[in-house]
């Protein structure tokens, strides 16, 4: 029988080279996938933060998946957060972390 192993501090911390930044917001900006993620949260607009992070195991100290600095874009209503596509992280060449999430603002 497996055991769960209870994770109490997690580094989410990660740099990006600039040249698969510049490829991944290229993507995460483009006006197809914007207008796709405005449609799903039936939205009139959306536009992209810049803000990124690396989804973390969940704990008391994050019970959302996420670091704690961004559970207040999870929380409103203004906001909406996306896991990054995996044709986009291999097209940017972003191998590690293995997964992101990109945060979107409603547009007026």
């Amino acid at each position: 029988m497996a055991r769960l192993k209870i994770v109490n501090k997690f580094d989410s911390s990660f740099v990006l080279d600039s040249e698969a930044r510049s490829t991944l917001f290229s993507l995460l900006i483009s006006e197809n996938f914007l207008n796709q993620i405005a449609e799903q949260v039936k939205w009139h607009k959306v536009k992209f933060t810049e803000l990124l992070f690396q989804p973390v195991p969940y704990t008391t100290a994050a019970p959302k998946g996420m670091p704690p600095e961004f559970e207040k874009y999870h929380e409103s209503e203004d906001y909406v957060i996306i896991n990054v596509p995996p044709n986009f992280m291999f097209k940017a060449k972003i191998f590690n972390p293995s997964r992101l999430c990109a945060i979107y603002q409603k547009v007026a």
